[in-house]
């Protein structure tokens, strides 16, 4: 038996008045998809349990079988498992996104967020833009007279490391959640240690402001990167074994850190797939192909889609419904024919991870809806893959039970 987890991220989402009222998951057309809805079970799950953040951070958690309230210590500590920084005892972690804010001659306060990934920045552009914050003597000194650490990594997902480092109190916001607003009522808060990270984001915006990078990225109509942000922090992280727990080994595709880290703190292989970016220009064929040879060598694989997320918090619809089709039609469709074909037996659980709401750009933490199936029985319900649907079927609030069904340890 073959076990395949799909996760499109962020693709489940509110009705749009755009689109006559319906979501973009009624409005796109995944009938590879809408053939395993009507031969499962649709249902609805709660994957980021309140008070938690709405975000993948909480949800991935949880659909990978371990309750965030047990075991969530923050974002980036799972996120630099991924990247294979090793955290010491006293080490925090956040997040330290690449961002285009405002430009002008405004207070730093006046400065809007305009993009949290700087226009998706990555490559070359990325880590060239990071090392001239590094390399900076007022952003370097200051780096280290916080006993902080910026490596450079080719996306806007930068993690910084904090030796001895203590967070408590101090309010971070996730910047894809802001969008268009102005930074000041965002900046980290709560007590005297945020105004470090103020200190740190100010320093960048001066660095990177005309930097060579951001000025040509701007000069080819791309947002540069003239911004860092705080955020996502933890400290370091344990998670239960995965074949203690479910009795086989397996592997994880994907384009983001924190899908990639959770799977590794589990045990599972990280599989990075070139050209695999996170956003609709992916490689969508190169997943697909990993994804196989990886069912071809285990029981369970996670085949995990950035891109619906991505598009929503840029204000894309048309790409977000883009993402849901072309999920079902370059990866979900062909690779049940290739399962089909080779005679295998297998279960699915399809799901979106949390809503990412077109109306908001950011992210909300209401049910979402789950697709099961296995392909030994037909429970001819005859329906389809969206939000409605799963309303109407089976409830589940502990989104970490799901992979229990899966793998049939729970009927």
């Amino acid at each position: 038996m073959k076990y395949l987890l799909i996760i499109g991220d962020g693709m489940a989402d509110n009705p749009v008045g755009a689109l006559g009222g319906k979501t973009p998951l009624q409005a796109a057309k995944h009938p590879g998809i809408d053939r395993l809805a009507a031969k499962g079970v649709v249902g609805s799950v709660v994957n980021c349990p309140k008070p938690l953040p709405a975000g993948s951070e909480t949800a991935i958690l949880s659909i990978f079988g371990c309750d965030p309230r047990k075991y969530f210590t923050g974002r980036s500590p799972m996120e630099a498992a991924a990247l294979g920084l090793k955290l010491r005892e006293g080490d925090c972690c956040y997040r330290c996104n690449l961002i285009t804010m405002e430009e002008g001659d405004m207070p730093y306060e006046e400065k809007r967020i305009l993009s949290h990934s700087a226009g998706s920045i990555a490559g070359e552009d990325a880590l060239s833009t990071i090392r001239a914050l590094t390399s900076d003597a007022e952003f370097s000194a200051a780096l280290a007279k916080y006993h902080m650490e910026l490596p450079p990594v080719p996306t806007f997902r930068p993690l910084a490391v904090e030796h001895n480092g203590d967070f408590s109190g101090i309010r971070f916001t996730p910047p894809h959640d802001h969008l268009g607003e102005k930074c000041g009522p965002l900046l980290p808060s709560g007590n005297e240690r945020a105004e470090k990270f103020i200190e740190l984001q100010r320093i960048a915006s001066r660095v990177l402001e005309h930097h060579s990078v951001t000025e040509r990225r701007r000069a080819s109509g791309k947002m540069g990167a003239n911004g860092i942000w705080f955020w996502a922090e933890g400290t370091a992280v344990s998670l239960p074994g995965f074949k203690q727990e479910y009795g086989c080994d397996g592997a994880v595709i994907s384009a983001v850190p924190i899908c990639h880290g959770i799977g590794v703190l589990r045990g599972l292989e990280m599989v990075e797939v070139p050209g695999a970016t996170g956003e609709l220009d992916t490689n969508f064929e190169g997943k697909l192909e990993a994804t196989w040879q990886k069912l071809n060598e285990y029981d369970f694989v996670c085949l995990h889609l950035e891109a619906p997320d991505e598009c929503t918090h840029n204000g894309d619809l048309a790409g977000k419904i883009q993402a849901i089709e072309w999920l079902d039609s370059r990866l979900v469709t062909p690779l049940l024919a290739r399962m089909e074909d080779a005679g295998m037996e297998y279960r699915i659980l399809l799901l979106s991870d949390h809503k990412t709401l077109t109306s908001t750009r950011g992210h909300d933490g209401d049910p979402v809806p789950f697709l099961l199936y296995d392909s030994r029985t037909d429970t001819r319900s005859g329906s389809v893959y969206d939000e409605p649907s799963g309303e109407r079927g089976p409830f589940e609030p502990d989104g970490c039970v799901l992979l229990r069904r899966l793998f049939e340890l729970d009927q």
